[in-house]
């Protein structure tokens, strides 16, 4: 199995199109990591609440602890710093929850930033390269088979007749020589053939 082609010109075309999948894939994922970052540093003010929710929270229930062992009125002190720390945990659960959204969110966008365009890429390009890997082989067993050659010929004389013009014409012509058996004429055509699929003769 043939990944490139032979002929210089088909090659050279192939590595570009190869790289040029592989760089617009690379730019994909680049782009998708830098957008999750951006995304993520919304984050920072839930992380900022967070913190201070559970400070403020461990501050009021160590206040709390401590009012509490004042002597006679400790209960009704500790109540209500009890309270004020829950209010602190409330915070710190919605920094928390922030934080969570901010992740999911950056994370299905990149997610949608790497999946659409490399899908997108991988189907303009990975069928054209796979269809010429398949059509090399075939076109380099028939051309190694008996009477391979005349079938490469033929194909070269049904199809484009740009490339024909550059063979010497014998009497009767191309198909005419093709059908007598001329070996040369047979030669000529199956050697364009290979050189459509992009191989040498």
């Amino acid at each position: 199995m043939r990944l490139y082609a032979q002929t210089p010109a088909r090659r050279i075309r192939q590595v570009l199109a190869d790289l040029s999948a592989a760089a617009l894939i690379y730019a994909a994922v680049k782009l998708a990591l830098a957008v999750h970052d951006a995304i993520e540093r919304l984050a920072d003010p839930g992380r900022k609440a967070e913190s201070a929710g559970n400070s403020l929270s461990d501050g009021l229930a160590d206040a709390g602890d401590a009012a509490s062992k004042v002597p006679f009125v400790g209960g009704q002190l500790k109540k209500p710093l009890r309270s004020a720390a829950e209010a602190g945990t409330g915070l710190a659960d919605a920094g928390r929850s922030l934080q969570d959204t901010v992740g999911h969110v950056a994370t299905l966008t990149t997610v949608a930033l790497i999946v659409i365009p490399v899908v997108f890429v991988l189907l303009l390009w990975l069928p054209l390269r796979l269809r010429w890997i398949r059509r090399s082989a075939v076109t380099q067993r028939l051309a190694a088979d008996p009477g391979g050659a005349d079938l490469l010929a033929l194909r070269v004389l049904t199809g484009s007749q740009r490339e024909l013009a550059a063979l010497p014409t014998p009497p009767g012509g191309l198909a005419d020589a093709w059908r007598r058996g001329d070996k040369q004429v047979i030669a000529d055509l199956a050697a364009i053939g290979l050189r459509q699929a992009g191989l040498r003769a």
